[in-house]
C-alpha cells in the first residue's frame, strides 16, 4: 500500500511541475469511419466493407498459403464462408488484420 501510495505522490509530482506535456491533438482524418475498408470474423464467415473504393482482400492461412482473393467494389459489403480456424487478411497490400472464424 505504501509502494501505490509513493508512487502516486511521484506522479502527482511530476504533472504539477510540468515534466509531463499535455497529450498533442489527434491529426484531423480525412475520411469518416464508414468510408474505411475493415475485416471482420465471424461464425463461420469472413466479413469485408471496401469503404469508399474497390478493394482487394487476400486471406491467407496462418503457414502464409494464399486462400482466396476477394474484390469488393465501394460501398460494398461482402461475406465469404470460411472453415473455423485464424487467418490472416491482407487489403490492398496495405496493412494486414488476423481474423478469427468461430
Amino acid at each position: 500500500m505504501k509502494k501505490i501510495l509513493a508512487i502516486l505522490l511521484m506522479i502527482a509530482a511530476c504533472g504539477m511541475s510540468g515534466a509531463w506535456a499535455a497529450p498533442e491533438p489527434a491529426p484531423a482524418v480525412a475520411e469518416s469511419v464508414a468510408n474505411v475498408a475493415s475485416v471482420k470474423g465471424g461464425v463461420g464467415t469472413i466479413q469485408f466493407n471496401a469503404g469508399s473504393s474497390d478493394a482487394t482482400f487476400n486471406i491467407y492461412a496462418i503457414t502464409g498459403q494464399l486462400l482466396k482473393s476477394v474484390k469488393v467494389n465501394a460501398d460494398c459489403h461482402v461475406t465469404v464462408d470460411m472453415p473455423k480456424g485464424f487467418y490472416i487478411v491482407r487489403f490492398n497490400n496495405q496493412w494486414s488484420r488476423k481474423v478469427v472464424v468461430k
